[in-house]
């Protein structure tokens, strides 16, 4: 089933999110509802807060930008009770968007390399380091569980030079393809 993408304002996005229990309900479909509803919106990474969810889940799917990069090819993951335990390396720039916040993008600085522990969609326990934009995007989403988007790493003088444009999407004043559920109703 298709979710719809809760939009930026929406206080479901600013909250921290708890890890669920092993015995979670429908998590097979819950899972499999969070991949239809990524690929839906074309998107390559989504976060359980973005589905009005407070649970500590993500998934991602570099699959589509394997053109780009080979390595991208299988990389179709789900963090769940995921943790980051080390950041490193050289903070990078990078542009970013977000379901979430729909034709926006700007320059975002993360580390390079992550460490990180989670359980998978067996809920098999993994301790793994990611590096370059896997670590990239795994921590856009990971900033999700945290209550954090992106928007809140730029500068303030850039954040002001949107704020209008983020104040339209609060309203649900914006075109998507994809099923949204604004901040306040138009």
């Amino acid at each position: 089933m298709i979710l719809p993408i809760y939009l930026y304002g929406h206080p479901i996005l600013r909250k921290v999110t708890k890890d669920i229990p092993l015995d979670y309900p429908d998590l097979k479909t819950l899972l499999d509802n969070m991949f239809e509803t990524l690929y839906k919106s074309d998107g390559i990474g989504l976060a359980a807060p973005q589905i009005g969810l407070e649970d500590r889940i993500l998934v991602v799917d570099l699959s589509p930008l394997s053109d780009k990069d080979p390595s991208f090819k299988d990389f179709k993951r789900v963090f769940i009770n995921a943790h980051i335990i080390e950041k490193d390396g050289p903070e990078e720039s990078v542009e970013e968007g977000c379901l979430s916040i729909p034709d926006i993008h700007e320059k975002v600085p993360r580390e390079y390399r992550i460490r990180i522990q989670y359980l998978d969609e067996n809920l098999q326990s993994h301790d793994e380091v990611f590096e370059g934009y896997k670590a990239r995007v795994i921590q856009h989403e990971y900033d999700h569980l945290e209550g954090i988007m992106f928007v809140d790493r730029i500068s303030g003088i850039r954040k002001q030079m949107i704020r209008s444009r983020l104040d339209k999407i609060m309203r649900g004043d914006v075109k998507c393809s994809y099923k949204v559920k604004p901040a306040f109703k138009k």
